[in-house]
């Protein structure tokens, strides 16, 4: 059955595990093409083999440097020939107190989560707008709401959001769809990656992953949205309530959400 994805070129960053692998391996179920970046030859390597379709190209690449995202777009549209739909979802988190933090951390953050999302739009956006196609910012909550514990990942969110939605409104006639997607909390890998105060892996997650989101349903609920050429999309009913109360009464979701991220196991709240 064709689907909106039928032979359409996709673009995902950070795509070797986590919302990129799901998102990966459902588009090319519905057809499309998908070139892949990440970091680790071996996890594209691993990646390849399980998904299994020729239609995947992947690429080494670290989005927080520009030569690498250079390199991924021209080697994508010299395999596939343009781009018509570039997701950026490469990131990272933290859990640190401010006052406990290496400002290098801070650097990190906004160098993959917000420059590699530039970096990768600005060498995509010819063959996009060409194409008349959407470009999409995987981001957070965070990218609303300000979290404690998490100055660097909300700070990197925001400018991803905010620079969406000055690029969104500048192609409001040209027929590219520019949105940004906020999942809740998503079993995946970012918390465990996340860093500590000096800027290591924490490796370890506080939360219970079974009780969270899925990859697979994340990206159903992304793919769906592009298809509809949607604005924004947030998941899950605790996100949706925070940006409403958020917009409502911030001060008074200041102490709930202090509370919350307070109860955390190993909270540097506590």
């Amino acid at each position: 059955m064709k689907t909106s994805f039928q032979n359409k070129i996709v673009v995902i960053t950070g795509g070797s595990s986590g919302i990129g692998k799901a998102l990966a391996a459902d588009l090319l179920a519905q057809g499309a093409k998908v070139a892949v970046c990440g970091r680790k030859q071996n996890a594209l390597n691993e990646l390849q083999q399980e998904l299994s379709n020729s239609d995947l190209f992947t690429f080494v690449a670290d989005v927080s440097i520009e030569a690498d995202c250079k390199a991924f777009i021209e080697g994508t549209i010299a395999k596939f020939g343009k781009i018509d739909i570039l997701i950026n979802n490469a990131g990272i988190s933290m859990r640190a107190l401010f006052r406990d933090l290496d400002i290098n951390v801070l650097k990190s953050l906004m160098d993959i989560n917000f420059w590699g999302t530039v970096y990768c739009t600005k060498f995509a956006y010819p063959s996009i707008l060409a194409n008349k196609g959407t470009v999409v910012g995987v981001s957070s909550i965070a990218g609303y709401r300000g979290l404690p514990a998490r100055t660097g990942y909300s700070a990197s969110k925001f400018a991803m959001q905010g620079f969406l939605e000055a690029l969104r409104t500048e192609n409001l006639y040209t027929g590219v769809n520019v949105m940004w997607v906020c999942p809740g909390f998503t079993a995946s890998n970012i918390r465990n990656t996340a860093l500590n105060p000096q800027g290591q892996a924490q490796s370890e997650t506080p939360l219970d992953e079974g009780k969270l989101m899925s990859a697979e349903a994340v990206a159903a609920a992304i793919t769906q949205a592009i298809a509809k050429r949607k604005r924004t999309l947030v998941l899950t009913t605790q996100g949706k309530l925070t940006v409403l109360l958020n917009k409502l009464v911030p001060g008074f979701l200041d102490g709930i959400v202090y509370n919350v991220f307070k109860k955390e196991p190993g909270s540097p709240l506590q």
